[in-house]
């Protein structure tokens, strides 16, 4: 079975299914592309993949241990945009649009930070794909998890932009049902 057929077959059996699929895509994309093109290099060691990958696992590794992902990782200009629909949904330009109208919302109603387990990091080019798993306890002391796809755009060290697939379903439900933190 094809990478396109299984994806048509994922995105027939409902639409929580298509950030599936599409993450399928982006990873057997970026898979070809890997075996098929030669490795850019940028020094007598590094590739710019390797050197990207590092940077992204690197950053997730401090943010596991309490570190802020977003200072350590995007570009104070970056553009964010979060797939699907919902009222989070949507391109964000800037950090700090990004931290106060999509991220903000989230943390504020989690006790603690969210906690990332990476499940696979692929680079291919200046192109970084992280998929990982979130959890929390929300400030009602419910459990938060949710599975995530950053698709970054790296330059320099930082990504310039970035594309989020999530389930924006429990992203809501804890905005929802969930008082703020008091500061």
């Amino acid at each position: 079975m094809s990478v396109i057929q299984l994806s048509a077959r994922l995105v027939g059996a409902g639409r929580g299914l298509v950030p599936a699929s599409l993450f399928l895509i982006a990873v057997a994309s970026a898979s070809q592309a890997q075996t098929a093109a030669p490795a850019r290099t940028v020094g007598p060691e590094a590739t710019v993949e390797t050197r990207n990958k590092a940077i992204v696992k690197a950053a997730f590794e401090k943010w596991r241990t309490g570190g802020d992902v977003f200072a350590e990782l995007l570009s104070p200009d970056i553009v964010w945009t979060i797939r699907g629909s919902g009222p989070v949904a949507g391109t964000y330009r800037g950090l700090e649009e990004f931290t106060q109208r999509a991220s903000a919302p989230l943390v504020s109603r989690l006790i603690g930070p969210l906690t990332p387990e990476v499940r696979g990091i692929w680079a291919d080019g200046d192109t970084v794909i992280i998929r990982f798993d979130g959890s929390a306890t929300t400030t009602s002391g419910a459990p938060y998890r949710n599975q995530f796809v950053w698709i970054l755009r790296m330059n320099g060290g930082r990504a310039v932009e970035a594309e989020a697939f999530l389930d924006l379903v429990a992203y809501q439900q804890v905005v929802e049902n969930n008082e703020p933190r008091t500061q």
